[in-house]
């Protein structure tokens, strides 16, 4: 199991999350259940309940943008095409990184004992457009 939130800067297995190191015998995510969504992740300040400083963020950012090539794309996109361009055996993007979403949709703060699990995405966000930008992805890299 790999999650793509976890390869950029600091964490000390960070190295063994980064796709160029995946295994085919690997499920690779973008984000998880424990984790913020990919847009929360990325706009975060590095206040209140984040491990993360001001500083670690702008590094982090800086080796993400170095790591996956990219500038002002959508980050949550940019971190779907990466799993989905892996060699991992299987991908998962949960439904907030899909849409795009931020620290609003978070499924579950560890350590809290309340107001997990809550969260349920909206009618109608699953659109067309949207799946086809899936379904583009999905052909292209053979998932």
């Amino acid at each position: 199991m790999s999650l793509l939130q976890f390869c950029f800067w600091n964490d000390p297995q960070g190295p063994s999350f980064r796709p160029h190191n995946y295994s085919r015998e690997l499920v690779a995510y973008t984000g998880g259940h424990d984790n913020d969504t990919t847009v929360g992740w990325w706009t975060s300040s590095g206040t209140g309940e984040s491990t993360r400083t001001p500083e670690d963020i702008r590094a982090e950012h800086d080796f993400t943008r170095a790591y996956l090539g990219f500038a002002d794309e959508p980050v949550n996109w940019i971190f779907i095409r990466t799993v989905l361009a892996s060699v991992a055996n299987i991908a998962i993007i949960p439904v907030q990184d899909l849409l795009g979403l931020g620290s609003n949709a978070r499924m579950n703060l560890p350590g809290t004992l309340s107001g997990n699990w809550r969260w349920r995405y909206q009618t109608g966000s699953l659109t067309k457009k949207l799946s086809e930008q899936l379904r583009t992805l999905t052909i292209l890299y053979d998932r």
